[in-house]
């Protein structure tokens, strides 16, 4: 049997399209009817989204203990695996109920592709990195799309990491409320330099011209950018200097 090679993979294209098409507009009535469901209690919290192929989690459970330690009352929903949209809006609507007036998510590319954060009033957009290696069942081109999504819900903040090599993909995103960047130079909390220990990191900090020494339980030079983003995510939220060290230190990775 002849057929146009051609032709056949147009059609697969545009089929995969539509179908690509429907499934997003399903989510977003889905996310609609979630947000109606549970009262929508995001409008009473600020919720601080964190992305990036690594250290999402490490950054969002640094944040949670800043917050925490600032005497602010913080729910923190943080894994490297995507996670249902169902389950998203439960946390929001139980962290409310619990009285937090921050909430702290990891928002894998995945779960954007996927539309399961539609719809939700991002305050803080931060990324760690794009490391190709971490990536699993998504092409680069198509990681960096999903990415951008997040930093199109026009966040009140963005904070970005000027030491990554897709640094100028992101650069022209800007928080509505203030743009912060991190990293080794260029940035507003600039790592002036580290040291690292078999069981933990240390890193010396020049936030706005202010020399800040921090410490973590982390392991790994990579632990020294993460604590460079927790701290610019920090100082976006106007955290003071004690509650930033002493939050970070207080966390002990499992």
């Amino acid at each position: 049997m002849w057929y146009n090679e051609g032709i056949m993979a147009t059609r697969e294209k545009t089929k995969s399209s539509k179908n690509g098409g429907l499934r997003a507009s399903s989510q977003k009535v889905k996310a609609k009817l979630l947000k109606s469901y549970y009262g929508n209690p995001t409008k009473d919290m600020r919720l601080i989204a964190i992305t990036g192929t690594t250290g999402k989690t490490i950054v969002a459970h640094y944040v949670h203990e800043i917050l925490r330690t600032s005497g602010e009352q913080v729910a923190v929903l943080a894994s490297d695996q995507p996670f249902k949209m169902g389950m998203l809006h439960k946390f929001l609507s139980d962290a409310w109920k619990a009285g937090a007036n921050y909430v702290i998510v990891t928002v894998p590319a995945e779960g954007l592709r996927d539309n399961v954060f539609h719809g939700l009033p991002v305050y803080v957009a931060a990324m760690t990195n794009f490391v190709t290696a971490g990536l699993q069942d998504m092409e680069p081109e198509e990681y960096l799309e999903s990415e951008k999504t997040l930093f199109d819900m026009d966040p009140k903040i963005v904070v970005l990491n000027t030491d990554d090599l897709n640094y100028r993909t992101f650069e022209g995103f800007h928080g509505k409320m203030q743009t912060i960047t991190y990293g080794q130079t260029g940035s507003d909390v600039k790592i002036l330099n580290s040291k690292l220990y078999p069981k933990g990191t240390e890193a010396t900090l020049s936030m706005r011209s202010e020399i800040m020494s921090v410490a973590s339980f982390v392991a790994g030079e990579t632990a020294v950018s993460y604590m460079a983003c927790a701290v610019a995510i920090a100082n976006s939220l106007g955290i003071s200097e004690r509650s930033i060290i002493d939050g970070i230190a207080e966390y002990i990775p499992e």
